[in-house]
């Protein structure tokens, strides 16, 4: 249903598009509309070509959607396509490289692809750019009892029952705990 949406998406674009498009002075068909100068293009090109040549195409434009991205990214991960999700994941970065809810889900990505030592490197850079986000406190104990590193784990586990408000981590960081070797 979604890649009919998608694709539907991207037929109505492409039919509505030369209708929005601004038009040509017709009086001179190698010139600019009115108020976007004068450039004349070589061997009988018309501006309104151009234009749709140098114009992003719709992938382009969901690529750059940060929105898109991370839905794309969800539904990747969710599907349990984790190099796909991330790479949406890596993508959503270079918008927001502070952000450690898109560090955390990364990190976790990551662990599930076997990468786990990457994991923990981007979960650490996550909980170096905002330690008080609770959640990615529980995946980095998480990744770090799934590894046998009982002593991080615990650390981290203790962190994400300390800090933030939210009581379903803190409760799932807490039965972690417990059963800890």
């Amino acid at each position: 249903m979604v890649v009919f949406q998608i694709c539907f998406g991207f037929v109505v674009f492409a039919v509505t598009r030369d209708h929005y498009a601004p038009e040509v002075n017709s009086s001179s068909p190698h010139t600019l509309p009115p108020g976007q100068g004068t450039t004349t293009w070589p061997n009988e090109i018309a501006a309104n070509e151009i234009a749709r040549l140098t114009s992003p195409t719709p992938d382009q434009f969901l690529l750059q959607d940060p929105v898109e991205i991370s839905r794309q990214a969800d539904v990747f991960f969710a599907n349990r396509q984790y190099e796909q999700a991330a790479e949406m994941y890596e993508r959503l970065l270079s918008f927001s490289p502070g952000d450690a809810e898109i560090y955390n889900n990364l990190g976790l990505t990551l662990h599930y692809l076997g990468r786990s030592a990457e994991a923990l490197q981007r979960l650490a850079e996550g909980t170096a750019a905002d330690p008080d986000h609770q959640r990615i406190w529980l995946t980095t104990g998480f990744v770090n009892s799934e590894l046998g590193n009982f002593d991080q784990a615990r650390s981290a586990l203790t962190n994400a029952t300390l800090i933030g408000d939210n009581e379903s981590i803190r409760q799932t960081a807490q039965k972690m705990l417990d059963n800890l070797p």
